[in-house]
């Protein structure tokens, strides 16, 4: 955090390049007064940053956690600056991006195995059997794209089930009424259709032979990160910080984490279970993020599948996603 002394210093050579038409370097920039995360109220390892305060003591400034209910709500949120950082499914920051939102992806927050899954009622045997059926899922989500892959590689057409587009409580309610046959969705929200009656038929991760990777990632607005690298750096560091808490002491922090977002314990072990979490050195890995990575051409088949769905124009997806991947920070965070 800047002392009072360095603040002063900074504002006077700014003051002084502004006079000349010049631009103030961002390792001149003061700390933001907020920074503002964005999440969707989830089980997830850097809840325990968010429960203990590490993000505000490492950040050295306030920190906001902005909830949002869909992918769809999380890219309004960015378009207005509304939210600075945040975890973010592989399908809505591909549809950002696409749609030229000013963002960029700076790390990935967890490859999605079992976390996210088809709940159906008890008597459907599996994807196959959903024709005729009322399936939900929350619009613009991973959920969104785990289903509609599902049932392309089920032989599904589309036009022969009834699709709903729900926000995950509203379809936890849906399915509490009868209203719907079977819904795509993630803890704790899985559970609970789970303990009313639901049966799984399908888990995200059962997509990665027909060649569907589906993660969660971290976002940056390019304006936030440009004026405040050092702020997304430290994050970044807390972040992993985080994942080795858990890695560490698995069961202490699921504890942790279900009693800070009021939650069953089993559902959030589970749910973190379903979740792989790679460290920094493994994302930098070739396999990864890194040159010559999996993740930029799984994202341009996921531009691909939201051309087939008519989410997105042809002519909106770019020829190459890895100009919207930026290491540079992680790869600060990962030597300090």
């Amino acid at each position: 955090m800047l002392t009072m002394r360095s603040k002063i210093l900074a504002g006077v050579l700014g003051a002084t390049l502004l006079l000349f038409g010049l631009q103030i370097p961002a390792a001149f920039a003061a700390e933001p007064e907020v920074v503002r995360l964005g999440w969707f109220g989830g089980p997830r390892p850097w809840i325990i940053g968010k429960a203990t305060g590490m993000f505000d003591k490492a950040l050295g400034t306030k920190v906001e956690w902005v909830q949002f209910p869909s992918g769809a709500a999380a890219l309004t949120s960015i378009a207005a600056k509304q939210v600075d950082i945040a975890r973010l499914g592989s399908t809505p920051t591909v549809a950002g991006i696409s749609r030229k939102l000013p963002i960029e992806m700076i790390a990935i927050a967890s490859l999605i195995v079992t976390s996210e899954r088809l709940i159906a009622k008890d008597g459907i045997g599996g994807v196959a059997k959903l024709k005729g059926k009322k399936i939900a899922y929350p619009p613009g989500s991973t959920a969104h794209y785990a289903l509609m892959a599902a049932l392309k590689v089920n032989n599904v057409p589309a036009n022969q089930v009834t699709l709903l587009a729900l926000t995950p409580t509203d379809m936890v309610a849906a399915w509490l009424r009868g209203d719907i046959d079977a819904g795509y969705v993630w803890g704790p929200f899985s559970h609970t259709m789970e303990g009313k009656g639901g049966k799984e038929i399908l888990t995200t991760g059962q997509l990665q032979k027909n060649g569907y990777y589906i993660w969660n990632n971290y976002v940056v607005r390019k304006e936030f990160a440009e004026k405040y690298p050092e702020t997304v750096v430290k994050f970044l560091q807390t972040y992993e910080k985080t994942i080795e808490m858990y890695n560490q002491d698995t069961e202490g922090m699921v504890k942790l984490v279900a009693q800070h977002l009021s939650q069953n314990v089993d559902a959030v072990r589970d749910t973190m279970a379903g979740l792989n979490f790679p460290l920094f050195k493994e994302q930098l890995a070739s396999k990864m993020l890194g040159d010559g990575g999996s993740i930029a051409p799984s994202m341009l088949d996921t531009a691909k599948f939201l051309v087939e769905l008519g989410d997105l124009r042809q002519n909106e997806v770019p020829a190459d996603f890895r100009p919207y991947i930026n290491t540079s920070y992680m790869k600060r965070a990962a030597r300090q």
